[in-house]
């Protein structure tokens, strides 16, 4: 598991309770998959996890396959999940998630 100190089952369980389309919730996940209450240091790895590219940002692809990381063959997001996930989490209204901007998003 490429994420510190998240236990298997809290994934699981995270990923279960998302996994029909439109039912992603980025808060309640954060908080099932135990992110929310990790350290920033622990988070801030977590966002380099995500940003696959290492541009620095998390893009619109990158969080439509978010879950993914969390577990291969999890869903991708759907594209209105996505846009609001990406909303949500941009605070600066560049279009993408900065690393800031991300531990923001999961510490709510």
């Amino acid at each position: 598991m490429p994420f510190k100190g998240l236990q298997d089952a809290d994934v699981a369980k995270a990923l279960e309770g998302c996994k029909d389309a439109g039912t992603f919730d980025h808060k309640k996940f954060f908080h099932a998959c135990g992110l929310s209450g990790k350290s920033g240091a622990d988070v801030k790895d977590a966002f380099f996890v995500i940003d696959q590219d290492k541009s620095g940002f998390i893009e619109e692809e990158e969080l439509k396959l978010f879950l993914q990381n969390f577990k291969a063959g999890a869903r991708a997001l759907t594209d209105e999940e996505t846009k609001k996930f990406l909303k949500a989490g941009d605070s600066d209204g560049d279009g993408k998630i900065g690393a800031d901007e991300f531990a923001e998003m999961v510490k709510v």
